[in-house]
């Protein structure tokens, strides 16, 4: 099969392309590749090779005329001459038509129909065409004749770019082009890049349309009470949000329209580093199962995997199909948020392990998105956790200002109704190196808490240095926990170090004071006298 597979995506094959298989015949074609092994359990293990996690700094947005006063530039997104984008399409499609073989998947971004775009992905290997598979919704089989995508990727890993004649950094490219419609993904065998790449798309369709679109995780209540939960990698979504009391809606990526929430895809992205099956037991078990594809995991010669080895990583994955999760939600859409939960791995160890946050707070954390970013998450990235701020909890994937989407989360908080809450699933008892982590327990504990409404009839008090209002006490839960003050043995290295976190905010806020209302200036958190 070639020119229905291909038709839009500009590449002319003579050879074998292979189109929507299943994921059994793509797993038989990957072993017979080599392209990686499977566990005992039967999920595909890969090597990505030099590429362990996105490359940052080799992603570009192409700047075409009709969108360049409205894109985001700077380090997030930076700039690719069309001309330049142009030419490498142009040998990336050339050196795609000349593979012996292809494989393409056509898939829908959006489980809104209303909001959904079609995606077809064209690449050299069997296992990244299951990541695609994995990760985005499968169209049933009627709906695939006469697919025609909106947008295409053109997935090249082993192809290196020229940075001289390209317009790029490295050899590595992402570029996407709006006007094009296409996305370029050369030199990374990383399959991160082909899910987020699209998300980037979604976050510049959808906010024309009305619709947010949100880096976050979601579930719903028996009750049908809608939760979304922010956060970058590490922080906790996936693990928090694949609660067995309560319907997966998705993993990663939603859409809050004015009707409900709507995943953007079918599969979930699950870091797996030390990843506990009594803590974790549904990850766990959609991660030892054929059909899943595993990312950079170590497994000793019979398959058996070892997920406390980071040999290659620290950012060891697990895709697979939502549906591996039992009692998701039904098609991936539920009904408008009830509590909306922004999750931070404070590294600090100041921040209480939950606190309530008004409309005004909660749109300042989100334009703040401090998190403390777990290592091998991003290529470079040192092995310690360090404290960074990315706006909207997904800096890397705005291609819109960031005050566009945090203006259309203050106005659907408030026009829904919902409850925010901050919530910390870093450290305590002392910063990165002295404290523990975050009993995962008390976490779980403290946000169900939360989502059944019991939370709300407690005490609060005011913490003084960022002004969160915070539960005195809480059943179940030790009161020095509530309190991360009482949990440091020395007092005053805890004042210092929230003085010092409490700057970084103001710092970091700086960027948007200009942007939002007086309300959420005047939550400027000040440090106590």
């Amino acid at each position: 099969m070639s020119a229905p597979a291909l038709a839009g995506t500009g590449v002319a094959a003579a050879h074998t392309v292979h189109a929507n298989l299943s994921a059994p015949a793509l797993v038989q074609h990957a072993l017979s590749r080599n392209e990686g092994r499977l566990s005992a359990d039967g999920a595909f293990i890969a090597l990505t090779g030099q590429h362990t996690g996105r490359s940052v700094q080799d992603k570009f947005v192409v700047d075409d005329a009709a969108v360049s006063d409205e894109i985001w530039w700077g380090k997030v997104n930076q700039k690719m001459a069309p001309a330049h984008f142009a030419g490498l399409s142009a040998k990336v499609r050339e050196w795609l038509g000349a593979r012996p073989v292809l494989f393409t998947q056509d898939l829908y971004a959006g489980a809104d129909p209303a909001h959904r775009i079609r995606v077809r992905l064209v690449t050299t290997n069997a296992w990244h065409a299951m990541f695609a598979r994995n990760m985005f919704i499968r169209p049933p089989e009627a709906e695939l004749e006469g697919f025609a995508p909106d947008f295409t990727i053109l997935h090249a890993p082993e192809y290196e770019a020229d940075p001289a004649a390209d317009g790029c950094r490295t050899s590595t490219c992402i570029a996407l082009s709006f006007a094009a419609k296409t996305i370029l993904i050369a030199g990374t065998s990383y399959a991160g890049e082909i899910k987020k790449s699209i998300f980037t798309v979604m976050n510049w369709l959808l906010p024309a349309r009305g619709v947010l679109p949100m880096h976050c995780s979601a579930n719903v209540g028996a009750a049908g009470d809608v939760a979304l939960f922010f956060g970058l990698s590490g922080t906790g979504k996936t693990t928090l949000s694949s609660d067995p009391e309560r319907a997966l809606i998705g993993d990663d990526e939603h859409g809050w329209s004015d009707t409900g929430v709507f995943n953007f895809e079918g599969g979930c992205y699950a870091k797996v580093i030390k990843l506990s099956q009594e803590a974790e037991p549904q990850i766990w078990n959609a991660s030892h199962r054929f059909g899943a594809v595993l990312e950079n995991v170590v497994a000793d010669e019979r398959g058996v995997l070892d997920l406390d080895d980071g040999r290659f990583t620290e950012n060891t994955r697990s895709c697979y199909p939502i549906e591996f999760i039992p009692g998701t939600a039904p098609g991936g859409v539920a009904g408008l948020p009830k509590n909306v939960v922004m999750l931070t791995a404070d590294a600090f160890g100041v921040l209480p392990p939950i606190s309530k946050l008004s409309p005004a707070q909660a749109m300042y954390h989100f334009l703040s998105g401090y998190t403390a970013r777990v290592a091998g998450t991003e290529k470079g990235l040192g092995r310690e956790p360090q404290a960074t701020f990315s706006t909207c909890f997904g800096a890397p994937f705005l291609p819109r200002h960031p005050e566009v989407y945090g203006k259309m989360l203050a106005e659907r908080i408030a026009r829904d109704g919902a409850d925010c809450w901050l919530v910390n699933t870093g450290w305590t008892g002392g910063a990165y190196g002295t404290g523990s982590r975050m009993s995962i327990k008390h976490t779980r504990a403290l946000l169900r808490a939360a989502l059944d409404g019991s939370l709300a009839q407690v005490e609060f008090v005011q913490d003084p240095f960022f002004g969160l209002m915070v539960p005195k006490s809480v059943p179940g839960i030790p009161d020095e926990v509530l309190n991360p003050r009482d949990a440091w043995a020395d007092k005053a290295a805890y004042d210092r170090t929230a003085r010092e976190l409490v700057a970084r905010f103001e710092g970091n806020f700086e960027t948007f004071a200009g942007a939002v209302g007086e309300d959420v200036k005047a939550v400027a958190i000040k440090a106590a006298a």
